[in-house]
């Protein structure tokens, strides 16, 4: 007698369960379309101001040129741009890697020994403070004018950022997780590779994250110096020759290089870390 009520309760239950599910993906969907859609707005709204503020106030084109030229320029020139390209990508990587790498030794041995820490970090506070368009002239009278000062200035930049989160993401770990550690009677290594390493992963990405863009603003500045090619070389020439166009272009071929390589420490961030949720 109670069969149909029961079959009528589950299969109200499942369309509601599926209603849900539907209203969720529905929702998820939009979050994603608005997550790509507001930037895309943003940049066309910035084009359109910059398009309107040329076109109002007549900017000579020396001064500011027009979107529509630059663009022209970009295609145009398109060759030369990554041309120049090419070795600043390679001096922001290599420098990139340098740098972080030594800054990851370097925090493993602070953690391990706070003699070394409070010895060494306050030297390494002092290098950092110094402004980079002073360490570029140094670097390149040390290196000479190829592409290692500009890998060195990349390196530098980089170091001081990834140092600071991995000595706190290998400091910091959970007290009670470290006693048990010990109480099973782990080595140091087995404590630093399956407790602090892991607990450190997180920070070290947002410090990788960070100095992905730094290594590109490094590496341009050490191209101003004394160099020939390169995105740096190329926007101190086009300075000089008032082409203004060209300028914008190449500071724009500079910018999305440097947020494809936000972007690609992002998606190695995703594929590394995860056993924490996403943001």
């Amino acid at each position: 007698m109670n069969a149909a009520p029961d079959t009528v309760r589950f299969e109200a239950r499942a369309a509601a369960v599926a209603a849900a599910e539907a209203a969720y993906r529905r929702g998820l969907a939009r979050t994603r379309l608005k997550r790509r859609l507001l930037p895309a707005l943003g940049i066309a709204a910035l084009i359109g101001v910059w398009a309107l503020l040329v076109y109002v106030l007549k900017v000579p084109t020396f001064v500011a040129p027009s979107p529509y030229l630059v663009a022209t320029t970009l295609v145009a020139k398109f060759d030369v741009l990554m041309v120049n390209l090419l070795p600043t990508a390679i001096e922001s990587i290599s420098g990139f890697l340098l740098g972080n790498l030594a800054a990851i030794v370097i925090a493993t041995v602070f953690v391990h020994s706070k003699s070394a820490e409070q010895a060494f970090f306050p030297v390494v506070v002092l290098i950092n403070t110094i402004p980079v368009v002073a360490k570029a002239p140094i670097l390149v009278l040390l290196l000479g004018n190829g592409m290692e000062p500009k890998i060195a200035i990349a390196a530098l930049i980089c170091f001081f950022p990834t140092l600071v989160n991995m000595v706190r993401g290998l400091e910091s770990v959970n007290p009670q997780s470290l006693e048990l550690m010990k109480v099973l009677s782990a080595s140091n290594t087995e404590i630093f590779f399956k407790l602090r390493l892991l607990n450190a992963v997180p920070y070290l990405f947002s410090a990788l994250k960070i100095a992905a863009s730094t290594a590109v603003i490094g590496a341009i500045v050490g191209e101003w110096i004394g160099s020939t090619t390169g995105i740096g070389a190329l926007i101190i020439q086009s300075t000089y020759n008032f082409d203004s166009a060209m300028l914008y272009a190449t500071v724009i071929v500079g910018s999305v290089f440097s947020v494809l390589f936000f972007l690609a420490i992002t998606l190695a961030e995703r594929l590394a870390v995860r056993w924490q949720p996403a943001a």
